[in-house]
């Protein structure tokens, strides 16, 4: 909804999505080689100067009730997202001149930043644990020291804290605050995040075309 507002280009979902034939078939229909086509969808449809709206209703779909069934959905839809993010940015130029420069940051942050921020979340993790190695022996010379050991806490404090808001809200507004619990675990998820994030760079190497039945 609120890519809708300010009228930025949707990366869609594979759910309920409506189509004016007309336009479907001027953008291309859907790319059979993504793995997220409706995402890369979303955003050539937008390069064709249509725009997507969100309607307000809700989809009922069933969701993976399963770890395996979960990582193989999440490392498709990273794997897509890699697929969108690199076949749009093939020629940059281009793109700007056709999306323009919101569309352009856009597709680097819904698209790109997810991704990378899922590949290095980790290291992120890593590094404060050998902090707390260090201020446990009560040495000095850990990676988080200074200035930088700062801005990373505050990176990863800040990015928790802004996903449990929105987890929070959105609970909130469906009338079940008796699950706010799980918000929790949003580190343990967040890992669970990277480990298909790494999945998908993998697959994208080694399979691209290859879609994970869920």
């Amino acid at each position: 909804p609120g890519f809708s507002a300010m009228r930025l280009p949707l990366p869609l979902g594979g759910s309920s999505n409506h189509f004016r034939t007309q336009a479907l078939r001027q953008a291309g229909a859907w790319d059979a080689y993504n793995v997220t086509e409706d995402a890369d969808l979303g955003l050539r449809l937008a390069r064709f100067g249509f725009r997507s709206v969100m309607i307000g209703s809700t989809t009922f779909e069933e969701a993976p009730a399963r770890f395996g069934a979960w990582l193989r959905q999440r490392t498709r839809w990273l794997k897509g997202w890699m697929q969108t993010w690199t076949v749009h940015m093939r020629a940059p130029r281009a793109l700007w001149r056709e999306i323009g420069p919101r569309g352009f940051i856009t597709l680097q942050l819904a698209i790109g930043g997810n991704v990378v921020a899922a590949l290095v979340h980790p290291f992120f993790v890593l590094a404060l644990i050998v902090e707390a190695a260090y201020a446990a022996a009560g040495a000095t010379g850990g990676p988080l020291e200074g200035a930088f050991g700062a801005l990373h806490n505050m990176a990863i404090a800040s990015g928790y804290l802004g996903s449990m808001v929105i987890g929070w809200m959105g609970l909130e507004r469906r009338g079940m605050r008796a699950s706010i619990w799980v918000l929790a675990l949003m580190p343990i998820y967040w890992l669970c995040l990277s480990l298909a994030a790494w999945r998908a760079l993998f697959q994208l190497m080694s399979s691209p075309y290859r879609w994970e039945k869920t």
